[in-house]
């Protein structure tokens, strides 16, 4: 644009058409065209270095907020006075603005407690994790052991004292919980350092820091276990449940036929399921270790899922529809259906994660199978990292015979009763 006369008034500022106007020593006043106004800026020109700096000193006019004739040639004024003492006006105001966000940062964090950060942490992360019985425990456990200690402290300010609080009166009693406590704070700690509300090391970090300060949870207490029924007492057990009525039994009985954890059979939908292949593939996001899951259907196995093919509602094109149908219309059966219907069988000794166990010794007692079928049929990982890189199958074929032959030895009981074996729990 044009330079345009030397000197400025109140009056020409207020007036100028769109334009540059040189008011003198580098102050100069741009007049842009916009709608509905005309847009009036101050701008310093200015060397420093030897190179050539345009400033922004403000939007130009007499309106509250705005910089009037007077304040923009004060302003240059100053500006000038610091180029005359080697500093740079533009960078020291960039400075101090940088400055000036750092203490609004810091203001933020300190207003922030743990426990504002802890919801605001559930809120983004809720949805990644596959069921609602993961997302309650994360709540009620920050809850009940957490927040006492730190949910009212400065998320900026929970140091490892605070953790150490909220863990030592519960890491001798209840090391497992415990150690998942400890985890979340982990976890909320590093999402506020993310979200910038606090800096340093985080205090519940595990490795390298509290394990100075705390055993070892294996040293603590010894490893739980599953109450699991011994393989041979499995058959006159199925022929109890296939006595009993209803969605919950005929969930169990087919987690059992299938070997499968509790939350993939609750969670089990309609589009899993090809009842012509007599397959279920269970997808990544449902199970554990985030990997999908093929499950060869025994005839048995199959057979339930025909008999629930009439509960499912008759516009369920897309397949969304679970297959074992809690009694609120839309949702599953609870975490807790199981453990009921143990209890009304008079086996409250038992577990329904526990018929993993069951027919994991089966498989080892009873059979030829070899180890990496049985782990391939409970979805267990490889954790021998060489092995893992050369196996690239998931033995389907093989493991449909073995769960159709376990399907069979359910069917038959081979004896009455039977005491309760613990099985090192494996998930």
């Amino acid at each position: 644009m044009p330079r345009k006369a030397i000197g400025l008034t109140a009056a020409k500022v207020r007036t100028a058409k769109p334009g540059c106007y040189v008011d003198g020593d580098g102050l100069m006043l741009l007049v842009r065209a916009g709608k509905p106004t005309v847009n009036r800026f101050w701008m310093l020109r200015y060397s420093f270095g030897g190179k050539r700096r345009d400033a922004g000193l403000g939007r130009a006019g007499e309106e509250p907020g705005a910089v009037t004739l007077a304040e923009a040639r004060e302003r240059a004024a100053e500006w000038r006075r610091l180029l005359r003492q080697g500093i740079d006006p533009l960078v020291q105001r960039e400075g101090e603005a940088a400055r000036r966000k750092a203490e609004a940062q810091a203001q933020a964090a300190r207003a922030k407690t743990f426990r504002q950060v802890a919801e605001l942490y559930l809120t983004a992360h809720e949805a990644e994790w596959r069921s609602a019985r993961l997302r309650q425990l994360w709540r009620s456990t920050l809850t009940t052991y957490a927040f006492p200690h730190l949910g009212d402290l400065p998320v900026a300010d929970v140091a490892t004292a605070h953790v150490m609080a909220a863990l030592e009166p519960i890491w001798w009693k209840k090391p497992e919980t415990a150690s998942r406590v400890r985890a979340r704070i982990e976890a909320v700690l590093d999402y506020a350092r993310a979200s910038g509300w606090r800096t340093g090391e985080n205090p519940a970090r595990w490795r390298g820091h509290l394990t100075e300060l705390l055993p070892e949870r294996s040293k603590v207490a010894a490893v739980q276990h599953h109450a699991a029924l011994p393989w041979k007492a499995v058959g006159a057990f199925m022929a109890d449940l296939r006595g009993r009525d209803g969605v919950v039994a005929r969930a169990l009985e087919f987690a059992i036929l299938t070997a499968a954890r509790t939350g993939e059979v609750l969670g089990a939908r309609w589009r899993e399921i090809d009842l012509a292949d007599a397959t279920w593939i269970v997808p990544a996001e449902r199970m554990k270790m985030q990997r999908e899951h093929r499950v060869p259907l025994p005839a048995t196995a199959a057979g339930i899922l025909r008999t629930m093919a009439p509960l499912r509602p008759a516009d369920d094109e897309a397949g969304g529809a679970f297959v074992f149908p809690g009694q609120k219309s839309g949702r599953p059966l609870s975490g807790m259906a199981f453990l009921m219907t143990l209890r009304r069988m008079g086996r409250d000794d038992l577990t329904a994660h526990g018929f993993r166990s069951t027919f994991r010794d089966w498989v080892a007692e009873r059979t030829s199978y070899p180890n990496e079928v049985a782990e391939a049929a409970l979805a267990h990982v490889v954790k021998n990292e060489t092995e893992a890189a050369y196996r690239r199958g998931d033995l389907f074929e093989k493991r449909r015979k073995l769960m159709e032959a376990w399907a069979a030895f359910c069917a038959k009981p081979l004896a009455e009763g039977g005491t309760v074996t613990l099985f090192r729990k494996a998930v």
